[in-house]
């Protein structure tokens, strides 16, 4: 894994954000000086995942924070994305790198798991307008869930020296639920 202070690896991705298919570029994010928190997933539909990512999606604070933009990257195809996007209501962009490129870069990237190669390992990166690392974790254990209360403390730091938020001003609520239920 990449470590805290490193320089991000820069990368450009094809991605889904609203039924709608784009790429995202690491370079064109910060150059606009925006950061990116990187939440790398093995797969969409699988139990861990889809509770993680529904997680962030309950996490207002992701959303109502200035100059960050929240990508979940995982090797599954757009296609897949957009099936699993519109099934769970997710609405941030789901980052398709089917080739295990991005992954590999980061050093988060299995090469070979449950019987498919080049598969993300589960990893969360927050990483600043000058494409500094400010925040990494990842495991090896597919199973096992981030804690964002590290990254909150990490987004505070960077939001607090960006002089646009102070810690006060965003509460963090996260829940796992064992069971995510589909938005209807």
């Amino acid at each position: 894994m990449i470590n805290k202070g490193a320089s991000a690896p820069s990368f450009t991705l094809p991605g889904l954000r609203d039924g709608e298919q784009t790429e995202y570029s690491l370079d064109e994010t910060t150059a606009d000086d925006r950061a990116a928190l990187l939440v790398f997933y093995p797969f969409d539909f699988s139990p861990v995942c889809t509770n993680e990512l529904c997680a962030i999606r309950d996490a207002e604070w992701f959303q109502l924070t200035p100059a960050l933009d929240v990508w979940a990257i995982s090797g599954d195809s757009v296609y897949a994305h957009r099936a699993f996007a519109e099934e769970y209501g997710l609405n941030f962009p789901l980052l398709s790198d089917s080739s295990g490129r991005v992954a590999e870069s980061y050093d988060v990237c299995y090469d070979e798991w449950e019987n498919h190669e080049r598969v993300p390992q589960r990893a969360v990166f927050l990483i600043d307008s000058e494409q500094t690392i400010r925040y990494a974790w990842a495991t090896e254990d597919a199973l096992e869930k981030p804690d964002f209360f590290p990254v909150k403390d990490a987004l505070e730091t960077l939001e607090a020296e960006r002089d646009e938020l102070g810690p006060e001003d965003v509460e963090l609520v996260v829940e796992y639920n064992e069971e995510p239920e589909p938005l209807t």
